[in-house]
Parts: structure tokens; C-alpha cells; sequence
């Protein structure tokens, strides 16, 4: 439905890895969030992404960050993603495409958590 603008990033907790780019994506889909996640997974993989450690650089890395207003916490699949209210490199592409979209957790829109975090590292990627 919706994609924001490509936004160039500095690594957060990885001493020496290289920039990131990174974006957000409005999509609708017939699918469960289970699935959905599961689905992200397998094109990671199929672009080449292979998961070692948490926190080192990477391929690819998709994420589901919202699914409507839910609240989800099972093994593997929490929604909405547990760090994003915390994260510029997120919420500047989110608040992009769904500036008045309210976070069901923290309970305000995602423009005002992009206000409350620091934008350090965090710019438009000129070549949109």
C-alpha cells in the first residue's frame, strides 16, 4: 500500500559494521501474524540472509513491526516489535507512512515517539 523513503543509518550496537539503509513498508494481507512473520523469514533466506548471532551485519533483515492494533507476545512473535519506540532507524520510516498510526502499547502516535528518541546516524538516503 504504502513505502517510505530509503533512510541511511549508523549501525546501533556494532562497533566497525558498515551503514544501513532502511524503510518501511504498509502492506495488507489475508494472512495470520504467524504466517506473516514466517513469510518474511523465508525471503530473507531466499535472498541469503543465514541468522548467527544477534546484533552483526546482515543481508536482510525484515520485520514485522504492526499488525493493526494487536498485541501479540508468543515464543518468536512479538507485535509490535519490542524495541521500536526506542529506535530512530524505525520510527523515521514508519512515521513517514503512518505518522497518526497510534502504537497500542506505548498509546501515542508514532510521529510523537520519533519526536521522544534521538535522529543521531539517522538521514534521508539521498538517491530516492
Amino acid at each position: 500500500m504504502k513505502r517510505s523513503p530509503i533512510y541511511e543509518t549508523e549501525p546501533v550496537q556494532m562497533p566497525g559494521a558498515r551503514r544501513f539503509l532502511n524503510l518501511a513498508v504498509a502492506a495488507r494481507t489475508r494472512h495470520s501474524p504467524r504466517e506473516s512473520l514466517t513469510r518474511l523469514l523465508a525471503v530473507e533466506r531466499q535472498l541469503g540472509r543465514t541468522r548467527t548471532r544477534r546484533n552483526t551485519p546482515r543481508r536482510l533483515d525484515l520485520d514485522l513491526l504492526l499488525y493493526g492494533r494487536r498485541i501479540i507476545r508468543r515464543p518468536g512473535l512479538t507485535i509490535p516489535h519490542p524495541r521500536m519506540h526506542e529506535r530512530a532507524f524505525v520510527l523515521a520510516p514508519l512515521a513517514d507512512i503512518a505518522r497518526a498510526t497510534i502504537h497500542p502499547k506505548q498509546h501515542c502516535r508514532i510521529r510523537t515517539l520519533l519526536q521522544q528518541v534521538p535522529r543521531t546516524g539517522v538521514r534521508r538516503w539521498p538517491n530516492n
